[in-house]
């Protein structure tokens, strides 16, 4: 009864966000409490998601003040002058250009939002591109590679499997550290590719000095929250926020961090109390949107654990996989991870799926942190700027007006080559086993 309960109760969550018909918010929170009762745990289900609630306070707050942190001081213009010298760097030459996009890309994602990344670094570089004769499809590609590879430790799929698992974020994220990194060569590396692909379509001489640079403009009111002078006090604040993080994260919880870095940056950048409260404001709607989603997926996995619906699934499904396959969960998972992001939006994927197959590969002696690393290689972080599921995917075609069609044939495979290195890697690396 318990395991029929438990996958009615995925099933439903799943066709009602998948179908549309429910929000993800509502859909967390709705289907997991109706499960419940009808599996009559009556007013048990109150401590079910009250546990559910309290599991997800670090996650839901380090992710708060991540985003009103990195507004603040992207607010502040502390990007600006690393924009415009990759602009200035690249000149004209198809090669440097494409790394270039990819760096500044990088940079722009920095906050974790891959919508944000899309409108500064498109419009930015889509002149340049246009005025050599560039394909519009590299510049898509450049910047999808750049945000996908880029999963650190506040953005919406690293919050989500921390959630999902109830592990601490530092542990899912510093051992994939270097696994990043080797990803980040193999992007930098097709970055290059393409660019001297271009570069032989064009020939040398469409790439001439001639060609006059695309100037950033901002508006009266970006210009307004400007502080140039502040640059390096921002940089060295960023930094400590973020070394601190990922050196001491077991010991210092991230959400501290960046509780202290936000205060920090408002009280040095915008001293007056009015100017505080705007940032704040400016912010805050993205920032209370995911955590809403987050608390309503603590409703989730509160009531799958606590009423045993999960444990019950896992017991059920451990029958059907042989045990001499089990230390083979994490690469299998990662190898797919990327390619299930056309099927499974991030909410549904990492707290109605991942948990599951975490569960199952538990009962067989796998650890769940190697199940979270494993799909964080691919689901929603490579495969989001391709998929038809997420909003970001329709802003990067129409920022470089092409065909989504287009776009995905071009892109997904060097995404899901990407992912693929990363989970080589993750192997040879020993983060799991192969």
């Amino acid at each position: 009864m318990l395991p029929l309960l438990g996958l009615a109760t995925i099933v439903v969550l799943l066709g009602a966000i998948l179908s549309k018909r429910m929000s993800p918010l509502v859909a967390l929170i709705i289907v997991p409490i109706a499960a419940s009762l009808i599996g009559g745990f009556g007013f048990q289900t109150s401590k079910f998601v009250i546990d559910g609630l309290k599991s997800l306070a670090p996650v839901v707050g380090m992710f708060v003040f991540a985003i009103l942190y990195f507004g603040t001081i992207t607010d502040a213009g502390t990007l600006d002058p690393i924009i415009d010298r990759i602009l200035k760097a690249v000149g004209t030459r198809p090669t440097r250009i494409v790394v270039g996009t990819t760096l500044l890309a990088l940079l722009i994602h920095l906050d974790g939002s891959g919508a944000v990344c899309f409108l500064v670094t498109i419009p930015a570089m889509l002149p340049l591109y246009d005025r050599l004769g560039m394909d519009r499809r590299v510049l898509a590609a450049a910047v999808s590679m750049a945000a996908g590879i880029n999963f650190l430790p506040w953005t919406g799929p690293m919050i989500r499997a921390s959630a999902s698992l109830h592990l601490p974020v530092s542990s899912l994220f510093n051992p994939l550290i270097p696994v990043q990194a080797i990803g980040l060569v193999f992007v930098f590396g097709m970055a290059y590719w393409l660019g001297r692909r271009e570069e032989k379509r064009l020939g040398l001489t469409a790439a001439s000095g001639a060609i006059p640079m695309p100037k950033r403009e901002l508006s009266p009111e970006e210009q307004a929250l400007r502080r140039p002078k502040l640059f390096w006090f921002n940089i060295v604040l960023t930094l400590i926020v973020l070394g601190t993080m990922v050196v001491m994260g077991e010991k210092i919880p991230p959400a501290i961090m960046f509780m202290v870095g936000l205060c920090v940056a408002l009280m040095v950048n915008y001293p007056n109390v009015d100017m505080q409260r705007k940032r704040i404001d400016a912010h805050a709607r993205a920032a209370l949107m995911m955590a809403g989603i987050l608390l309503a997926a603590g409703v989730f996995t509160g009531v799958m654990q606590g009423s045993g619906m999960l444990k019950a699934m896992a017991q059920g499904a451990v029958g059907f996989v042989p045990q001499g396959m089990a230390g083979h969960i994490p690469v299998a998972l990662g190898l797919v991870s990327m390619p299930l992001s056309m099927l499974f939006d991030p909410d549904s994927f990492y707290f109605g799926v991942l948990p599951v197959i975490a569960e199952v590969a538990g009962q067989l002696g796998v650890p769940a942190v190697q199940v979270g690393q494993a799909a964080l290689l691919g689901q929603m972080t490579t495969g989001f700027p391709v998929s038809p599921l997420t909003p970001a995917t329709f802003l990067v075609v129409g920022l470089c007006r092409i065909d989504l069609a287009d776009h995905q044939k071009f892109t997904f495979p060097l995404l899901f080559g990407a992912s693929i290195v990363m989970t080589i890697a993750a192997v040879v690396l020993g983060v799991f086993p192969l």
